[in-house]
């Protein structure tokens, strides 16, 4: 009820803002200055650090370090504003054609504005970064981490507590922007990152972290171990191993197969050059065989799931819950707080392409949370229309 009252509330207001009203005239509230990538401070956010930035522009893509200052009544509107809060930026520009590129921020800000500031925030942000970005740079994308405005409202859940997603991206435009001054703030036709994972919390002990697991995955972790499957750490000398798994498994569900080059860069930057990441590559193997895998990255406080395959064969010996147990004691061990599952559909629903890492991911315990998602600041409206036409038909991350 409190969106249908919040909408009836604003939203007249909002269109005259748009359409008829004059043009705020706000003092800017936000400094940006770039810095050097080695020096982007540690985070939690494996994506917002050096080592991410390194392994992007292993990709082709040309990464940007800036640390803001923002007073403090930009993000929390009650606050008296006299003071700065500060923190690092990676920005990620990809050209897309000889002429125009397009700036990426993945999974930030990492600091989450009050709901009703959010939009202004990232306006004065955008703003504040236009001149330090390429001339041809069309548009300014945030990949939010920020906890989604509608995850709490009881108009957007069914009788059995599933989350329907958040409203029509109108609708979203709307509450977002209302407040800024150019109302220039669009949802992205997809979103690039995942928007619903589940968190775990690592502040507690193993037996009852297992306590917290649903009784089939809890039984299922002590049958795998019964059953004499082993999960290790290896090095990059188990590429090759990996790849066929991850292969195996995009090719089975349908998701995004990456090159095989971005997990040889991800050994190499780390071993020269990256001291805010831990990777391990984790494999389960019966006899020889090996059954299940994933890539488990360590950034500061927090334990990330970020790659995961598993073989068809032997799904009997439960070797993916296998491998999955070990990176969450790995992580524990590391002094992580907590632990991010990393992508998972939003709600029970069976028909959704993630269903089946729903189930799986649920049943460790942890906690929901649904992202905000992508949002664009166009810098140039006329090749932002082009380009977003353009994306319409483009594969995106399984997020609906």
């Amino acid at each position: 009820m409190y969106f249908r009252t919040w909408m009836i509330s604003f939203c007249a207001a909002s269109m005259l803002f748009k359409f008829a009203g004059p043009k705020v005239n706000r003092i800017m509230h936000c400094k940006l200055e770039e810095k050097a990538i080695r020096d982007i401070e540690a985070t939690n956010v494996v994506q917002q650090t050096s080592f991410w930035a390194r392994v992007k522009n292993q990709q082709g893509l040309e990464p940007f370090a800036f640390e803001y200052a923002a007073s403090e009544d930009l993000l929390k509107p009650a606050s008296s504003g006299q003071k700065f809060i500060n923190d690092d930026l990676l920005v990620l520009v990809r050209y897309i054609d000889d002429k125009h590129s397009v700036a990426y921020i993945p999974y930030g800000p990492v600091n989450e504005p009050d709901f009703e500031n959010q939009g202004v925030f990232m306006e004065e942000l955008a703003e504040a970064m236009r001149p330090h970005l390429p001339e041809n740079c069309i548009l300014i994308r945030f990949d939010l981490p920020w906890e989604n405005q509608w995850a709490h409202e009881d108009d957007f859940f069914d009788e059995r507590g599933n989350w329907s997603g958040p409203p029509s991206a109108n609708q979203q435009e709307f509450r977002v922007n209302f407040k800024t001054n150019n109302w220039n703030l669009q949802k992205s036709r997809s979103d690039n990152l995942p928007t619903n994972t589940i968190f775990l919390d690592l502040n507690q002990g193993q037996e009852r972290l297992l306590q917290n697991m649903k009784p089939k995955t809890r039984y299922n972790i002590r049958l795998s171990k019964r059953r004499g499957v082993q999960v290790k750490s290896y090095g990059m000398d188990m590429l090759e191993t990996w790849y066929d798994l991850y292969r195996e498994t995009s090719m089975r569900n349908g998701i995004t197969l990456h090159p095989k080059d971005n997990f040889y860069n991800f050994f190499e930057i780390q071993k020269n050059t990256a001291k805010d990441i831990n990777t391990h590559l984790l494999m389960a193997d019966y006899e020889g065989e090996f059954l299940a895998a994933m890539f488990l990255v360590l950034s500061k406080k927090r334990g990330t799931y970020l790659y995961g395959a598993s073989s068809a064969n032997r799904r009997n010996l439960m070797a993916t819950y296998a491998v999955q147990w070990e990176g969450i004691r790995l992580a524990q061990e590391a002094g992580c707080e907590e632990y991010d599952m990393f992508g998972a559909a939003p709600n029970a629903n069976s028909g959704h392409p993630m269903h089946g890492l729903y189930r799986f991911k649920s049943g460790f315990g942890g906690s929901f949370f649904h992202r905000m998602g992508c949002w664009d600041y166009p810098l140039n409206q006329t090749q932002y229309n082009t380009f977003r036409a353009q994306e319409v038909n483009s594969q995106g991350y399984h997020v609906n």
